[in-house]
């Protein structure tokens, strides 16, 4: 019982209780604003099922299929089908487990993405508490958990997921664990793009490793399951289309993104932001990705002055990837993954005052675009 108790009483499980919590106040804030703003609420789950979600929950429902069925009443996003190879497979997946026990798919996927939200705040504190002590893995995984576009890892998107693959495969690197920061790696590679931002950051963290002890460990091996687990996804491009790169075209041909260097896509957010004809592109698909990109690249400079050389690689990785594209889009999104950010977030808000000026700007966003996702515009 004393153990149990201790286990109730820790940092790890105050921050479960925590992102309950917030799970709950995300769906509350949903449903007020649909029946403030758009009218009765028949189904207090069906409006999170929204952008991205049905294309996960059609990939779980039906596989990937490379011709459209057509409009067949029995598909929850009629049209595309063909296309959502973009997304890649190990959500789905799970959810189509998940699904076998749980009669909705849409809640299988909310079941999916919520198990794994509830590992994410507490991985990240012990991560950062390795480095700078417990207090500041707390305030870490608060701001974590209050960031504007935190209700994604509430909701049956790849967010949780990831995080939870990737803090893990770091957490499992430290440890010098590496056959699990491998598999991790790799599980979080067939979850989504950025997963081989961990190539570079594992090959530096047994740098690392050799550099301290001067030996070769063939514990680095397992490294190499991150790009397996990219091969399995371009395997089910083979397959299914009959070419492994078929990816990219769809990417091209349908969502006009294509490698370009960062300037390029920067300069063509900039030209959404400045043109005032189209009020709500240049708020939404202007100035607020651009925003998210000043600040990404900000917290990557900084990582690169006070943070691990692995942390670094993640965030200026990762940033790269945003970026490096002809159609930059879901930047405030895809920010959940630079946890060096919330450490650094931590770090400038020793004091009461300024933890609380932090939240309360941070959670007032998150509530207000939890509404807007909720009555169905826009949100990243």
């Amino acid at each position: 019982m004393e153990r149990v108790g201790r286990l109730i009483a820790s940092p790890e499980a105050r921050l479960v209780g925590l992102t309950v919590l917030l799970k709950v106040a995300v769906f509350a804030v949903g449903a007020l604003a649909y029946l403030v703003l758009t009218g009765p609420l028949q189904d207090p789950f069906g409006i999170w099922n929204r952008w991205d979600a049905p294309h996960y929950l059609d990939i779980a429902d039906w596989g990937y299929m490379a011709i459209d069925p057509g409009v067949s009443p029995t598909f929850s996003q009629r049209y595309d089908l063909d296309l959502f190879i973009v997304f890649y497979p190990l959500f789905p997946w799970l959810v189509a487990g998940a699904s076998l026990v749980i009669p909705s798919t849409h809640t299988a996927g909310l079941v999916v993405a919520g198990a794994a939200s509830l590992v994410v705040a507490p991985l990240l504190f012990r991560l950062v508490r390795r480095e700078f002590g417990a207090a500041v893995g707390m305030r870490a995984a608060w701001f974590l958990l209050i960031f504007p576009t935190a209700y994604f890892l509430h909701l049956a998107y790849t967010e949780a997921l990831f995080l939870a693959l990737v803090l893990g495969s770091f957490l499992a690197a430290g440890d010098r664990r590496w056959w699990l920061a491998g598999l991790l790696g790799g599980l979080a590679a067939l979850t989504r793009v950025n997963g081989l931002v961990l190539i570079g950051v594992l090959l530096v963290e047994a740098w690392l490793e050799w550099r301290g002890e001067r030996r070769l460990n063939l514990g680095w091996l397992w490294i190499g399951l991150v790009p397996v687990g990219f091969g399995i996804y371009l395997a089910v491009n083979q397959l299914v289309y009959g070419d492994p790169l078929a990816f990219v075209v769809i990417l091209d041909d349908h969502w006009f993104k294509h490698p370009a260097p960062p300037w390029a896509g920067i300069r063509q957010v900039w030209e959404w932001a400045t043109n005032f004809d189209d009020l709500n592109r240049a708020v939404w698909n202007g100035w607020a990705e651009l925003i998210f990109i000043v600040l990404g690249a900000i917290a990557s400079i900084w990582s690169l002055i006070r943070f691990r050389a692995p942390w670094t690689v993640w965030m200026v990785g990762n940033w790269l990837l945003f970026t490096s594209t002809s159609f930059v889009l879901s930047v405030p999104r895809y920010s959940l993954t630079l946890f060096p950010a919330f450490v650094a977030l931590a770090l400038f808000s020793p004091r009461k005052w300024q933890l609380v000026v932090i939240s309360l700007i941070s959670g007032g966003l998150m509530v207000a675009l939890t509404a807007r996702f909720a009555i169905g515009q826009w949100a990243f």
